[in-house]
């Protein structure tokens, strides 16, 4: 099976498993721009829980904006680094009013001249609040796309090209954040539950992968099931070994 078969059938089997969503609280591309930001280093859980209270606060980038820095430092404290989050999320604010309107620009191009804003964090407001494919690589699609086989890369920017390389552009963000949530709960970085994985008949670092016992698989072949929140693959039929 080749890696863009793997991609392809990895991209299907975590399509019937997870929605295209982000766990990240947001109403418009201002707040995922922020949540984004803040949710380095830390879990999404934290920036939700102090996010409502800050958006509450301001509402907008031109509010936010003219924030006083120790008050969004008291607030997203719980995030961690708030003496630099909260400089940054103030300095994105201040460079969508002088240079965008105060609204959020879709493109990448202008995104990633924010401050605190690289690709990964373009490519999630571009997927999750326009619309617009964009494949982000964080921590979780980093270290699933190599154990899939997909790269040999560690860098993101080559990871990105690579596999975007393998899918049609309308599958990549959906693609990305399906990684980020099975990398989340199944394929975790220490102890990967490959007994429960959905990928493990052809992923080449499971741990549990038949000797021979299946053929490889096929993209449009293969198909999953749903029970009870948990991923099967369709039992295929046997082939009659050699008799001795």
């Amino acid at each position: 099976m080749t890696a863009k078969d793997r991609a392809r059938l990895a991209a299907e089997r975590l399509k019937a498993l997870y929605p295209a969503v982000s766990e990240l609280d947001h109403a418009n591309p201002f707040q995922m721009l922020i949540a984004t930001i803040l949710s380095a280093q830390t879990t999404d859980r934290s920036v939700n829980a102090v996010t409502p209270k800050l958006f509450a606060r301001y509402p907008d980038a031109a509010a936010l904006a003219h924030a006083d820095p120790r008050e969004v430092e008291a607030m997203i404290k719980p995030t961690g680094f708030y003496h630099v989050k909260a400089k940054t999320i103030i300095g994105a604010s201040a460079a969508l009013v002088e240079r965008f309107h105060g609204e959020v620009p879709p493109r990448i191009e202008d995104l990633v001249t924010l401050p605190g804003v690289g690709r990964k964090t373009a490519n999630v407001v571009l997927g999750v609040a326009f619309g617009i494919p964009g494949f982000a690589v964080d921590t979780h699609v980093k270290r699933l796309t190599r154990r899939l086989g997909l790269t040999k890369s560690t860098d993101p920017v080559k990871i990105e090209a690579e596999v975007t390389r393998m899918l049609p552009p309308e599958e990549w963000t959906g693609f990305s954040l399906r990684l980020i949530l099975h990398g989340r709960r199944i394929c975790i970085a220490r102890t990967p539950r490959c007994p429960e994985c959905v990928l493990n008949d052809f992923c080449p670092s499971s741990t549990v992968r038949a000797k021979g016992g299946r053929r490889p698989l096929t993209a449009t072949a293969a198909s999953v099931r749903l029970a009870h929140g948990r991923a099967t693959s369709r039992k295929r039929p046997r082939r009659p070994g050699p008799r001795h």
